[in-house]
């Protein structure tokens, strides 16, 4: 018998797959502890966000250093540089003793510290400049760590966005896919938008995962109003997806989640 309420999962299976690999793979390499004791999701809020700014620079300055704390990266000598001093340099490869990420990592110095920069565009869209300082990090990590994603190099933007969202800033992440230009075309800056390598699906997806994981109830909040429909749909379909799974690595992080919020 057919039935007129089918549930329809947000992302195929092919697609679903591959973020709970990435998803998984995230956990494994940088630092899953991290994430279970200490992850929160970032919201674009006063709370994560507080600070008063009275200049371009000053802005960029604050928010890169609030979105690597949270990112569990404040150990790291990854320094912010204004775009005007941006060279194409190799990376130094550093050292990293046990913890990846936290106050207890342990990071050797750089002759050259990593230098990142931002889009002088996006300080009038913050959340685009947040998401995008988080993207950069990842990225920087992924290298550090030189273990390739599922599908290899050429997920590498795609898997630089689901560890900003494994860092818990996916909010801003599904919020700055897309942009509606709106009525008023002077207003829309489409150099100040992030570049996406995720859909908003794939994104939000991600976004579910971390809130399922982190027991989070409330991670529709702050999602633009045509996500929240997406997001609870992410939500049942992570949930039928572990009642049925066989995966023992889902299983086993599933345990370890259900011990911590015991």
């Amino acid at each position: 018998m057919l039935s007129l309420f089918k549930f329809s999962p947000l992302l195929s299976e092919e697609e679903t797959q591959w973020l709970v690999d990435t998803f998984i793979w995230a956990f494994e390499h940088f630092d899953g502890e991290y994430f279970l004791s200490d992850t929160q999701i970032i919201t674009p809020t006063p709370h994560f966000f507080p600070d008063p700014v009275s200049s371009i620079e000053e802005m960029a300055a604050v928010v890169f250093s609030r979105v690597k704390s949270y990112a569990g990266l404040q150990k790291w000598p990854i320094h912010l540089v204004s775009p005007a001093q941006v060279q194409t340099t190799h990376m130094a490869k550093l050292q990293v003793a046990g913890r990846w990420r936290g106050d207890q990592a342990v990071i050797s110095e750089a002759s050259t510290p990593i230098a990142v920069s931002y889009n002088p565009n996006q300080i009038n869209q913050p959340q685009d400049l947040v998401a995008s300082l988080a993207g950069v990090l990842a990225k920087v990590l992924i290298l550090q760590r030189g273990v390739l994603p599922p599908g290899g190099q050429e997920q590498l933007d795609a898997a630089s966005d689901v560890l900003a969202g494994f860092f818990g800033f996916g909010v801003m992440v599904s919020n700055t896919v897309y942009h509606f230009r709106g009525g008023c075309g002077s207003c829309y800056n489409q150099y100040a938008n992030r570049q996406a390598a995720l859909t908003e699906q794939q994104s939000i997806f991600v976004h579910a995962l971390v809130c399922h994981f982190k027991g989070a109830k409330d991670g529709h909040k702050h999602l633009k109003p045509h996500l929240v429909g997406q997001f609870k749909k992410a939500k049942k379909q992570i949930k039928m997806m572990m009642d049925s799974s066989e995966r023992i690595d889902l299983l086993a992080l599933q345990e370890h989640v259900n011990a911590r919020l015991s």
